[in-house]
């Protein structure tokens, strides 16, 4: 199989597409032009729209050095089992997405903090060598950077992340308004990985002064999230977060209320694995005369659009329609689900970095739109 050398923790590059873009991932890049009712899209990778010159892009966030260990099935406890391979490289959600973006051709900086040891120094090499700005990292006088333990296990192509955080924390105390302006220069969009929260807002809070759009993952709920997402135009979160976050009794409704909850929203994602992902875009024309259909049964529908004989991603969107929640209210907006390429297990080697690699090509359409 081929590989982009010097892989950042993104197995998700070891595959025999001549696209450099994450694969599963391609479908959202033209989402936005499309506006056919209840038709399958077929995703091409030679119709990627091209950037303009100004492609900056900021991230705020976790870098780490990962310990990734495959082994041929997860561990029971007190058990022992023998490693089939390991591997030491880059990880972390921040460092991942904006080598994913680099590899992109997009141009990102990174706002981050690692230790001058061993672990922060390899870190910092390895961004730098896929041409990710690092001069915005602040580097602490002892002290030890993030690292994880990753379990990665062959039989059912997934991984368990053991992180332990850098010491000191990246606090707020360590960015200057100056630092944070020549970040944000040129900048078409500040990411944040939803991690570091209290300094994440401060961050936010100088890129919202700026007029620079946010987009927010949201992996799970925690403290200070909140008040980040309040800032955010854009949002790609878990599989899980929806649900935990508004209390909804399924993903189609917790996505309506997301947008009932946060008016500054233009989009959310909630990826979805090996499922795809499905995203809800705000109109922001609310039309009076628009149809108001109940959200839950209108994605029911839609579904069953989906040609499961297709290996390749599609995309499936609805007209502008008012879906209605029951009790919360109703929003004016799209839907769009997108389908992951199906990839056969000879080629999968696991998912490590996978969610990481999608926000990397979320950024890259957002600069390109």
């Amino acid at each position: 199989m081929t590989s982009i050398s010097k892989p950042f923790n993104g197995t998700i590059f070891h595959t025999h597409h001549s696209s450099s873009f994450p694969h599963q991932f391609r479908q959202h890049l033209h989402s936005h032009s499309i506006t056919l009712r209840h038709k399958s899209i077929k995703i091409s990778a030679h119709a990627v729209p091209p950037l303009p010159q100004n492609h900056t892009v900021v991230g705020f966030g976790m870098t780490t050095v990962d310990f990734l260990a495959t082994v041929d099935g997860y561990p029971k406890p007190d058990d022992k089992v023998r490693t089939t391979s390991s591997k030491v490289q880059g990880g972390g959600n921040a460092g991942n997405a904006l080598t994913c973006a680099a590899r992109l051709g997009l141009k990102p900086k990174l706002i981050s903090k690692v230790a001058d040891d061993a672990q922060g120094k390899s870190i910092l090499e390895e961004l730098e060598a896929d041409c990710v700005d690092t001069s915005f990292i602040v580097v602490s006088k002892g002290g030890s950077s993030t690292f994880s333990y990753v379990l990665v296990d062959t039989q059912t192509k997934t991984r368990t992340s053991i992180y332990t955080p850098g010491d000191p924390p990246l606090v707020p105390d360590d960015l200057s308004q100056s630092m944070l302006l020549s970040a944000f220069d040129g900048a078409r969009l500040v990411y944040f990985d939803g991690m570091s929260t209290e300094t994440a807002l401060f961050v936010g809070r100088e890129a919202a002064r700026n007029n620079i759009p946010i987009l927010v993952e949201a992996e799970s709920p925690r403290e200070g999230l909140d008040e980040l997402l309040t800032l955010a135009e854009f949002v790609v979160c878990s599989a899980r977060f929806p649900q935990a976050w508004t209390q909804s009794p399924s993903i189609p409704s917790a996505l309506v209320s997301m947008l009932l909850r946060l008016p500054n929203i233009k989009f959310v994602i909630v990826t979805l694995g090996e499922d795809g992902c499905l995203m809800l875009e705000r109109s922001a024309n609310e039309d009076v005369g628009l149809e108001e259909r109940n959200v839950e049964s209108f994605l029911e529908l839609l579904y069953k659009e989906k040609d499961e004989r297709l290996a390749i991603p599609t995309c499936i969107s609805s007209v502008v329609t008012k879906f209605r929640v029951n009790g919360l209210g109703t929003v004016c907006g799209r839907f769009f689900i997108g389908t992951a390429e199906k990839i056969p297990d000879s080629e999968l080697i696991d998912t490590t970095g996978a969610g990481d690699a999608f926000i990397g090509a979320i950024m890259y359409g957002k600069c390109s739109h």
